[in-house]
């Protein structure tokens, strides 16, 4: 049955731009290469994503989640962060009044032109305090800037 259930992985992004990536699956000496993976994805410096394993304050204890190490957890921390910036292109193009297909990911930035011009530049520090609060969200999206993946090896 535990070979069976299912995984996941959860990471916030605070106002700030520090995040936390929430596992699931208890400790087996990666979470320094899962905290690199997240920096590639997003843009930041590693030493600013925190990597909980067998966070017990985010998904409980008896959860049935599979809580053994997992070859998944790198796709998943990949398929995670890749939510994290579809969202922060939305709220990007919001708030930079641009449809969000018109930007560009460059370096951990949404960008709209050529990027010559800081104002219309949006990194993810920015979109994360943005998305908490201090800008107008489009129709049917939450604050907050965070997401969850579920999966099974």
């Amino acid at each position: 049955m535990a070979n069976e259930a299912y995984r996941a992985v959860f990471l916030r992004v605070h106002p700030t731009g520090k995040m936390v990536l929430s596992l699931t699956t208890e400790s087996e000496g990666n979470e320094a290469e899962y905290a690199r993976l997240v920096a590639d994805e997003l843009g930041v410096p590693a030493l600013d994503v925190k990597v909980v394993p067998a966070d017990t304050d985010r998904f409980g204890e008896g959860h049935g989640f599979n809580v053994s190490p997992s070859g998944g957890t790198p796709a998943a921390i990949a398929a995670t962060a890749e939510k994290i910036r579809a969202k922060a292109q939305l709220l990007a193009g919001v708030a930079l009044a641009t449809e969000p297909e018109n930007l560009e990911w460059s370096n951990g930035a949404w960008i709209h032109g050529d990027g010559g011009d800081p104002t219309q530049v949006k990194t993810i520090e920015d979109i994360a305090l943005y998305a908490h609060g201090t800008g107008a969200l489009p129709p049917g999206v939450e604050g907050g800037l965070d997401a969850q993946t579920v999966y099974r090896d």
